[in-house]
């Protein structure tokens, strides 16, 4: 199978998408294509059946996916220099962020503090983002917008709800801007990979992937924990999580979704190797995606019962705003980003100062010698 994929994708290989990638990409394509084909023979089926609320939910979940997906391999596809990734992933931030403000009313106090938030934070991340300034896009937002966003509204002289308005921004901006811009932050990464047939060098070598394979790798996996966690939760949800935040998330489709989405990952990893990563540990940062994209779904239903609202917009077809379809992916991008930099950034060269730390532990332990 896995060679049949190679072979098929190396008749396709366009700047940053090499043939691993491209044979993902074919194989999500044809997916998410066949399970928008059977959802519309459900849907034709008597109401008997099957219930005509979950399969048109079902639908418009994989319509939603399947547009996403579209939208992100064109722009990938003839984005030699991810320009135009970043751009997207930019216009998404700055929509959902328009989505989670007018969700609650402003003061007139905050519009001066809201145009700095959308004009000039929002970009200034993404340009930060493109230049890969990590040391500044990791702590502008975080520290010097949070800082911003409450000295600019004091300054307005409107005490009332302060607070609140505050912590709304500053958790708005937090979400759909700092946390989604490190998707594409995923691009500028240079990896290493673990080699145990290595003899020297301590097993690290180049990974020979492209980033865009990463990237769609998370994308993929987020997706796929959204379906599963969807299909658990019809299928065996007896015991739901949090009742009055979300009726329908439940404990077996946390804990079945991630499993399953565990699976997914490392038969991607075993057939397409489109990450660094090893088959255990691409199964890890699947389940590491699947709990933190379930934890963003939670936390953005608990933000709408408290606000009243059944959905955030009307731009996605089906979800009734972006923010209803990419919560799962701004909370798991932070932590897979971060994650996935720490073990396989440039490992090639730190590792004769791995060699060097472990050779004086060894040597300088009682009962050990050093085997270097």
């Amino acid at each position: 199978m896995a060679r049949l994929l190679s072979q098929f994708s190396s008749l396709f290989e366009f700047g940053t998408l090499d043939s691993r990638t491209i044979a993902l990409v074919f194989v999500v394509l044809v997916s998410l294509t066949i399970l928008l084909f059977i959802g519309q023979i459900l849907k034709r089926q008597p109401e008997s059946n099957f219930d005509p609320a979950i399969v048109r939910t079902f639908n418009k979940r994989v319509s939603a996916w399947l547009t996403i997906f579209v939208i992100l391999v064109v722009t990938l596809l003839f984005d030699e220099t991810f320009f135009f990734t970043v751009v997207l992933f930019g216009l998404v931030s700055f929509w959902a962020l328009r989505e989670f403000i007018t969700m609650t009313p402003t003061r007139r106090g905050d519009h001066r503090t809201l145009f700095w938030v959308f004009f000039v934070f929002t970009p200034m991340q993404y340009v930060l983002v493109g230049l890969d300034y990590y040391s500044l896009y990791t702590v502008v937002i975080p520290v010097y917008g949070s800082l911003f966003i409450a000295g600019r509204i004091a300054f307005a002289d409107d005490h009332k709800r302060f607070l609140e308005r505050i912590a709304k921004i500053q958790f708005g901006l937090l979400i759909c801007v700092y946390a989604l811009s490190h998707a594409p932050a995923l691009l500028n990464l240079e990896l290493s990979t673990w080699n145990p047939d290595l003899i020297g060098g301590a097993g690290w070598e180049e990974w020979d992937g492209k980033p865009a394979g990463l990237l769609f790798f998370f994308i993929v996996v987020v997706q796929v924990s959204d379906m599963l966690h969807f299909v658990w939760d019809r299928l065996f949800g007896n015991h739901i999580i949090a009742p009055t935040v979300n009726a329908t998330k439940s404990w077996e489709g946390l804990i079945g979704a991630a499993m399953c989405t565990s699976v997914v990952g490392i038969l991607i990893q075993l057939t397409m190797r489109v990450t660094p990563f090893t088959w255990y540990g691409s199964g890890l940062m699947a389940l590491i995606i699947s709990v933190m994209a379930s934890s963003g779904s939670m936390t953005m239903s608990a933000i709408k019962r408290d606000r009243g609202v059944k959905d955030y917009g009307t731009l996605v077809q089906g979800h009734a705003g972006v923010l209803d379809r990419i919560d799962s992916v701004c909370f798991a991008a932070p932590i897979f980003f971060h994650v996935t930099r720490f073990f396989l950034e440039d490992r090639v060269s730190q590792a004769p100062v791995i060699q060097d730390v472990a050779a004086f532990l060894v040597s300088n332990a009682p009962g050990f010698t050093c085997i270097y």
